[in-house]
C-alpha cells in the first residue's frame, strides 16, 4: 500500500512541544504545480478534497535527543504533545517523523518554532488575508477549483501589514510567534502553505479543521461549526500562558464573535483586535461587539483597508 506522511509546522515552548500531521493512503495530490492548466489544477484540488486516511498507522518523532510513538486517529491524524527539558535556542528547528509499516518506511521533516519574546500574533485565512469569498458559497467553490495560489487575490497591504507585525524586516530580531488558525480543512494545508510563501506572508504554524475524505463534502468546505477555532486559540494562550496576542480576522463569518468570547476569558491577554470589513450586513453586529472590547481598554480597528490596520499598529503596536 502506497502512503503519504504529511508534517506539519509545530512549536516548543520552554518545557513543551506540539506537532502534528496525517498518513494518507495515497500519494497527496496537491502539487499545484504553478503551470498546470486550470483544468488539470481542477482535477489535482478535487483529489485533494477527495484523499483517504489511515487510522492506527504508528507515527514516531525523533527531535534533540527525543523519540516518541503515537498512532493515528479515525481521521489518519497523529499528534506529538509531550513535555521536554531542552535547551532550545529561538528560530526554527528540524524534526524528523518516520512511518513504518510492513517493509515500507517513510521518513518525512518538519519544522518546530521556537519563538522569541514578544506578543504572538493569530489570523485567520480565508477573506482575512486570502479572498475567498465565503459569503458566496458558489463563487467561493469555483475559485477554489479553478485558482491556482498564484492566480489567487490578497489584500492590497496585508502582506506588509503582516511582515510588520511579525517583525520580519528587522533583521536583529528572531521569528515572531505567528499562528493562522482557520475553518478552511487540513486538505488544503499545501495550498495555504505554498501561498503564504510564494507571497511571502510571515512563516507561521497551522491550525485547520478535520480533514475531509469526499468530495461531497466540498460544498461545506470551510463552513459549518467554528467552534475548534475557539478551541485552538484558548490552546494557543494555554501553551503559552505569559504571552499576549494580536488577533486577526474579518466579519463574513464568526471571527468576531469569537475573538470577544477569547477576549471575555482572557481580557488582560489581548494586545489588539483586527477586523476587516467585508460583509455589510454584518457591520452593525460587528461594531458593537468590538466596542465592548475597545470599551475595556483594548485596542480594535474595524477597517476596510489594510493601510488602516497598519497605521493603527504603528501607533498602538509599535510595529
Amino acid at each position: 500500500m502506497k502512503l503519504k506522511l504529511k508534517v506539519y509546522r509545530g512549536f516548543v515552548n520552554d518545557n513543551h512541544l506540539y506537532t502534528s500531521g496525517h498518513v494518507f493512503k495515497k500519494t497527496d495530490p496537491s502539487s499545484f504545480n504553478l503551470e498546470h492548466s486550470w483544468l488539470r489544477y481542477a482535477y489535482y484540488m478535487w483529489r485533494t478534497l477527495s484523499i483517504k486516511t489511515l487510522s492506527g498507522i504508528s507515527v514516531t518523532l525523533e527531535f534533540k535527543g527525543i523519540t516518541q510513538t503515537v498512532e493515528t486517529d479515525k481521521n489518519g491524524f497523529y499528534v506529538f504533545n509531550l513535555q521536554h527539558q531542552l535547551d532550545i535556542e529561538a528560530g526554527w528547528h528540524e524534526a524528523t517523523v518516520t512511518v513504518n509499516m510492513g517493509s515500507e518506511r517513510i521518513v518525512s521533516k518538519g519544522s518546530l518554532l521556537k519563538a522569541a519574546s514578544g506578543y504572538g500574533i493569530i489570523s485567520d485565512i480565508d477573506d482575512t488575508f486570502l479572498v475567498s469569498h465565503s459569503g458566496n458559497i458558489f463563487k467561493k467553490i469555483y475559485i477554489l477549483l479553478t485558482r491556482n495560489i498564484n492566480k489567487r487575490n490578497f489584500f492590497k497591504g496585508v502582506v506588509q501589514h503582516y511582515r510588520e507585525l511579525a517583525h520580519i524586516d528587522k533583521p536583529d530580531l528572531q521569528p515572531a510567534l505567528f499562528f493562522y488558525v482557520s475553518s478552511s480543512e487540513w486538505n488544503l494545508y499545501s495550498f495555504i502553505e505554498k501561498f503564504t510563501i510564494l507571497h511571502q506572508f510571515p512563516k507561521a504554524v497551522f491550525f485547520l479543521k478535520s480533514i475531509k475524505s469526499g468530495v461531497f463534502d466540498l460544498l461545506a468546505s470551510g463552513g459549518g461549526n467554528h467552534d475548534h477555532k475557539l478551541h485552538r486559540i484558548n490552546d494557543i494562550l494555554e501553551f503559552y500562558p505569559d504571552r499576549s496576542f494580536v488577533l486577526l480576522g474579518d466579519d463574513t463569518q464568526q471571527d468576531p464573535y469569537i475573538y470577544s468570547e477569547v477576549f471575555k476569558e482572557h481580557p488582560k491577554r489581548i494586545l489588539a483586535v483586527y477586523i476587516r470589513q467585508v460583509s455589510k450586513s454584518k457591520r452593525g453586529k460587528v461594531s458593537s461587539l468590538l466596542e465592548e472590547i475597545m470599551a475595556a481598554g483594548t485596542p480594535v480597528c474595524y477597517f476596510e483597508n489594510s493601510a488602516e490596520a497598519r497605521q493603527h499598529s504603528k501607533t498602538y503596536l509599535d510595529t
